[in-house]
């Protein structure tokens, strides 16, 4: 089984399948990297397409210590599992803890990025919900750690941006379920103290992506309301990026809708490798409304 090695010497799980130029997509908080099964099977066809497991899901190493998990070193993991895969750059994808991953992978490392997928990024972002957000990844943990990780599956896999994938496919929905229940216990309550309630907000961080220019999409349901705002923040201030909106979809994009996810992504490949992706024309960011001055 092949495994990367971090600069801090935890062991990262990843597959890979198919040839051409690197996919890597890097899973969020409630999944792992058979959550990407639909892409890995659609992508590979023409993309060299690798997933791994974060650090603290199995079979990758589950560091004790919320200091382990940070937001910094999620994203130079995703170099990681990269160097050990030899691979330079690749387009990198990711949804959720894995956006906000794969946005400061951009920031950190952006020579290696041909391209990024930002999906599903944005829990926490917004100013007035940063107390709340806190609050509420501390009680996750606290009732993960009380009440194990069946109990903890069937809270947070109803929750507000996942009813959508319930009612839309409830046997896809029961398989993530599922899985959600076997992630490590240990591992999970770390990762939400240390990564999901620590990491910076988006809106703190407007400076990185006003200096970003690795092309750049930002997907997103329209019912997962934690990432609207910061959706458009973020199309508004990196100036290589896009914003697409996936219709009556929430949090789950990748599974929710399949289909739909790799239809979109792949044209945003398409048009990278094409070098036709473009970056925005200032003219488009000026503060007029109509483009014709009003008198004063």
């Amino acid at each position: 089984m092949p495994y990367a090695t971090t600069d801090d010497g935890v062991r990262l799980y990843y597959e890979e399948a198919g040839s051409g130029t690197p996919v890597v997509f890097v899973h969020e908080f409630a999944g792992d990297m058979r959550s990407w099964e639909p892409q890995m099977r659609h992508f590979a066809h023409r993309y060299r397409a690798l997933a791994y497991n974060a650090r603290g899901y199995p079979p990758s190493e589950v560091p004790e210590a919320p200091s382990s998990y940070s937001q910094t070193r999620a994203a130079d993991d995703i170099a990681a599992v990269m160097d050990a895969a030899g691979i330079d750059r690749a387009h990198v994808c990711g949804l959720s803890k894995g956006g906000f991953a794969t946005l400061h992978f951009g920031f950190r490392h952006p020579a290696r990025a041909i391209s990024l997928v930002v999906a599903g990024c944005g829990y926490g972002a917004e100013p007035d919900k940063r107390a709340q957000f806190k609050a509420e990844a501390e009680a996750t943990a606290e009732l993960i750690e009380r009440d194990g990780m069946d109990a903890f599956a069937d809270i947070y896999s109803k929750g507000p941006t996942r009813v959508q994938f319930e009612n839309k496919d409830p046997r896809g929905w029961r398989e993530f379920r599922d899985q959600l229940a076997e992630h490590s216990q240990a591992g999970a309550a770390a990762t939400m103290r240390g990564l999901q309630a620590r990491r910076p907000s988006l809106y703190d961080l407007t400076d990185e992506m006003a200096a970003l220019r690795v092309p750049t999409l930002v997907l997103t349901g329209d019912e997962d309301w934690p990432c609207l705002l910061p959706g458009v923040l973020m199309k508004q201030t990196i100036p290589s990026a896009a914003l697409s909106v996936m219709v009556n979809c929430g949090h789950t994009i990748n599974i929710e809708d399949p289909d739909e996810f790799n239809r979109i992504c792949g044209e945003f490949f398409a048009q990278v490798d094409a070098g036709r992706w473009p970056e925005r024309d200032p003219r488009a960011v000026t503060g007029s409304i109509l483009g014709v001055e009003a008198k004063k």
